[in-house]
C-alpha cells in the first residue's frame, strides 16, 4: 500500500541499532519462505521487545526507507508488493526507544487483482471521490436514536495524501449516512466500488459500516445497492426491497459471508471492493465482496428498485450506526475511493 506515515514515538531516533529476532514478536501471516499474492495479510502482536513494553509497531519492505507504524502492539492488515522475492522487515519500538526487527521472507506471485479483475477494459471510472466537495451528511431515520456528524479531508492517515475523514457521535443506536453524487449516468448495469478503510483507535463505538451504490434507472426508479459489513450479526448484509417500486419497503438480508468490523485492526488501511450488477427493473445482483484481497461470493438476485422520483444521478453512501442504547463516537476514514461502470 502507498500510505507512508514517518512515525515518532518517545527516544525513537535514539535508537542505535535494531535488535533481530528477539522474543517477544510473534509473526503469525505470513510464515517465512511463504508463497503469496498482493495484497498479502500482515499478523503480528509483541508483548515486549527488549523486555520493555511495546509502544508502537510497524513494517519496511526489502532496503526502502518508507515505514508505515501504528502506536500499537499489533497489525492485522493488508500490505502492497510487487511480484517476485522479498524480505518484509516487521518492526516493534519499545518505550525506551529500541527497536526489534523480525525478517520474513516472502515470494510475491501475480495472481488475481482483487474486484479491479472483473473490470473490462471498456469500464468507466471515477476515481478520489472521497475528495469531492459535494458531500453531504444526515442521520438516517431508518435508525432509532440520534446521530451527528462531520467530515474533513486530511493527508494523515491518508494513502493518496487526501482522506477523507468521518467523526460521528450517536445515540441509542443512530446511524449517521454522508453521501456523494459523483454521475449523472442512468445505462450501466455493472459496478465495481474500490475503496481503502481506517477506523481510528477503537471500532467499539460503531456496530455497522454501510456502504451503498444507488442509480437512476432509464425507467425514472432507482437501483439501490445497500451493502454493509454488519457488527451484530458478524456477515455482510445486502438490501431488498421487499415490497414495490412505489410501496417500498427497503430492508437487509443476511448472507453466508463473514464479516465483522470490530475485528479490523484499527489505525490501518482496509481494502474494500464489492462488485455488483443490476438489469433495467432493479432487479440487482450482488456478485462478489473482496476484504484486504480475499474474495468471498454472494450470487444473490433480489428486487431493489425504488420510485423515489430522482433525476438521474449516481450516489455513494457511506454510514457508520452506533454500537449501543448510549452515547458513543467513532471515527472512520475513506482514501482512494473509485467507481467501476460499464
Amino acid at each position: 500500500m502507498n500510505r507512508i506515515r514517518r512515525f515518532f514515538v518517545a527516544g525513537i531516533m535514539l535508537a542505535a541499532a535494531s535488535i533481530h529476532a528477539l522474543a517477544g514478536t510473534a509473526v503469525t501471516s505470513p510464515t517465512n519462505g511463504a508463497q503469496v499474492s498482493s495484497p498479502f495479510t500482515l499478523i503480528m502482536n509483541a508483548d515486549t521487545c527488549s523486555s520493555l513494553p511495546v509502544v508502537a509497531v510497524g513494517y519496511s519492505l526489502d532496503s526502502s526507507v518508507q515505514l508505515s507504524a501504528w502506536a500499537d502492539n499489533q497489525i492485522n492488515g493488508p500490505v502492497n508488493a510487487p511480484e517476485g522475492l522479498h524480505t518484509l522487515h516487521v518492526k516493534v519500538w519499545n518505550n525506551q526507544g529500541g527497536v526489534c526487527v523480525t525478517d520474513v521472507s516472502v515470494n510475491v506471485t501475480g495472481g488475481e487483482s482483487g474486484g479491479t479483475s472483473v473490470v473490462p477494459p471498456n469500464a468507466t471510472s471515477v476515481s478520489a471521490i472521497q475528495t469531492f466537495g459535494n458531500w453531504v451528511q444526515i442521520h438516517d431515520g431508518g435508525t432509532p436514536g440520534w446521530s451527528n456528524g462531520s467530515m474533513n479531508l486530511v493527508n494523515s492517515p491518508s494513502m493518496s495524501g487526501n482522506a477523507r475523514q468521518f467523526a460521528t457521535s450517536f445515540g441509542n443506536f443512530g446511524g449517521q449516512r454522508y453521501s456523494v453524487q459523483f454521475s449523472d449516468d442512468t445505462t450501466s448495469q455493472n459496478f465495481v466500488y474500490d475503496f481503502w478503510v481506517n477506523i481510528k483507535d477503537s471500532a467499539d463505538g460503531l456496530s455497522n459500516l454501510e456502504f451503498d451504490l444507488n442509480q437512476t434507472m432509464p425507467n425514472g426508479e432507482t437501483a439501490l445497492m445497500g451493502f454493509q459489513c454488519d457488527g451484530w450479526t458478524h456477515t455482510w448484509d445486502y438490501s431488498i426491497n421487499g415490497g414495490s417500486p412505489s410501496n417500498s419497503w427497503d430492508t437487509w438480508q443476511h448472507s453466508y459471508a463473514y464479516c465483522d468490523p470490530h475485528g479490523w485492526g484499527t489505525n490501518q488501511w482496509h481494502h474494500v471492493q464489492i462488485y455488483s450488477s443490476h438489469d433495467s427493473s432493479g432487479w440487482v445482483t450482488y456478485h462478489s465482496v473482496w476484504l484486504d484481497g480475499n474474495r468471498q461470493d454472494l450470487n444473490y438476485t433480489v428486487f431493489s428498485g425504488f420510485a423515489l422520483g430522482w433525476g438521474p444521478a449516481m450516489v455513494f453512501n457511506f454510514q457508520v450506526d452506533g454500537s449501543n442504547g448510549g452515547t458513543s463516537n467513532a471515527t472512520v476514514f475513506l482514501d482512494n475511493l473509485t467507481v467501476y461502470r460499464w
